[in-house]
């Protein structure tokens, strides 16, 4: 692939998830949005439905990793190393989720520090930014 295509490529991909951060409101339900950008240390936690925001955070998870699976294949050009990535993606999701709804369901004040930077890692492309410049050194030290 060229390179200007595929610096074209990540950019088209990493504007992508700049879209999904930026209408992340209208997009997703998340009653935890305006809960943390408050002084949430000190307030009780939000009125939620469960179902739907397991559901909506799973399908932000899953446009997550599909564009962040992609930039991965355009910067390395590796099956490999999508699939790798992928079995990462699957653990931490199963991991994160289940902790997540932990913290739904028991929601403590002095807990939600803890919850909020695993919600963190499961709605933002956070995983990414840990691959890349592993698989990055890795390939350098090859």
């Amino acid at each position: 692939m060229d390179k200007y295509i595929k610096y074209i490529w990540l950019f088209f991909l990493f504007g992508l998830l700049v879209i999904v951060r930026a209408f992340e409101n209208e997009l997703f339900y998340d009653p935890y949005l305006k809960f943390f950008q408050n002084d949430y240390l000190y307030i009780d936690s939000p009125r939620r439905e469960v179902l739907k925001l397991a559901l909506s955070t799973t399908l932000r998870f899953l446009i997550n990793t599909v564009l962040s699976l992609a930039i991965l294949y355009v910067f390395f050009k590796d099956l490999s190393v999508v699939k790798f990535s992928v079995v990462i993606y699957s653990i931490s999701y199963t991991i994160l989720l289940m902790l997540f709804l932990y913290f739904v369901y028991n929601p403590k004040q002095e807990d939600y520090f803890v919850f909020f930077n695993i919600r963190r890692f499961l709605i933002q492309p956070l995983i990414l930014l840990l691959l890349l410049p592993a698989f990055y050194y890795q390939r350098k030290s090859i």
